[in-house]
């Protein structure tokens, strides 16, 4: 489920073998080498486990990151590009330096940051996709939406050109989203939330 097809440097040297950042333990080479089924199995199931492990752990937050994305998924796009972009280059720059002497204190923190929020973001995507489709079959639960969004990223695994469009879609909507929900809760939205003038108060 990786946007791009980033890459690490290893060894001693700073020069050494190449291997790609893994999403989920399906690294992009290895979407590459297998057969479009069996990506396509892969990407379902790594889609599937995953979602239902970040809805589990944020019970709260990314609920409300899938109902956000749901009902503006333009905006949460244009605002998750962005965000995408930078994500990716952090994870793929801790990537780069982490051969060098910054490694161990910049680059293994970027690597954790760019390899957590990516995954998880995207999978959150997948949510809001999958349950926008259900809602238009009458089914607009959060089950049936993890399940039509781990059908979708699959059905993607049968091309590999189609799978990196879809998870970066997925990904910059699942960020965008996160993003503006942060945003919004420190918001005044909620007339109780408002902060009024104790000699205005009744």
């Amino acid at each position: 489920m990786w946007p791009s097809d980033l890459y690490s440097v290893s060894g001693a040297t700073g020069i050494g073998s190449v291997m790609p950042l893994t999403i989920g333990g399906l690294g992009f080479e290895t979407l590459e080498t297998i057969s479009p089924l069996e990506r396509a199995g892969l990407l379902f199931a790594g889609t599937f486990v995953f979602a239902a492990v970040v809805l589990g752990l944020l019970q709260g937050y990314a609920p409300r990151t899938v109902t956000k994305a749901r009902r503006s998924p333009v905006i949460s796009i244009c605002v998750g590009l962005p965000g995408l972009f930078v994500v990716v280059g952090l994870g793929s720059t801790g990537h780069l330096i982490l051969g060098t002497d910054l490694g161990p204190f910049f680059g293994i923190p970027m690597i954790v940051l760019g390899g957590t929020i990516v995954p998880a973001f995207t999978a959150l995507g997948f949510v809001a996709f999958g349950r926008s489709i259900a809602a238009r079959l009458g089914r607009d639960r959060l089950s049936v939406g993890i399940f039509l969004g781990s059908l979708l990223a699959g059905i993607a695994g049968f091309s590999l050109a189609l799978t990196v469009v879809v998870a970066g879609f997925a990904g910059a909507l699942g960020i965008g989203a996160g993003v503006r929900v942060i945003m919004a809760t420190g918001g005044t939205s909620r007339p109780d939330d408002r902060t009024v003038p104790p000699a205005n108060k009744i």
